[in-house]
């Protein structure tokens, strides 16, 4: 049975290296350091999972009506990789925005405050 993929979307230097973990769970990690990376990447071949870091928009730069960095993603995912199990992580002040991304008809598999830790992250690849 071939590897399943995992998409992390690394953009801060607080994200995590769950690498290990990822290759214990016969998961290839696919690294980039863009949520249009991480687009591009489920176009060509659906991933089992995404882990980003959510990040408010605090003013309007990200584009239009969206108000963080990963709506666009879970949009995209809906035409491209419906069964892609997202994991978000978010700092601690920005927990209280999380709920933008219901805006969005793509289920989270789970939200992560940073830091985080290996057992958490594995709950929620097991789950």
């Amino acid at each position: 049975m071939p590897n399943s993929i995992i998409i992390t979307i690394i953009e801060s230097p607080l994200f995590p290296n769950y690498s290990r973990l990822y290759e214990y769970k016969n998961l290839t990690e696919l690294r980039v350091n863009s949520v249009r990376k991480a687009i591009a990447l489920v176009k060509k071949q659906p991933a089992a999972f995404i882990v980003a870091e959510f990040f408010y928009a605090y003013s309007t730069n990200y584009s239009g009506i969206y108000k963080s960095n990963l709506e666009v993603l879970l949009v995209s995912l809906i035409k491209y990789s419906p069964n892609t199990k997202v994991i978000v992580l978010a700092k601690k002040k920005e927990m209280q925005f999380i709920n933008v991304l219901d805006a969005v008809n793509h289920p989270l598999q789970g939200v992560l405050q940073l830091p985080t830790s290996p057992v958490e992250m594995q709950a929620l690849l097991d789950g």
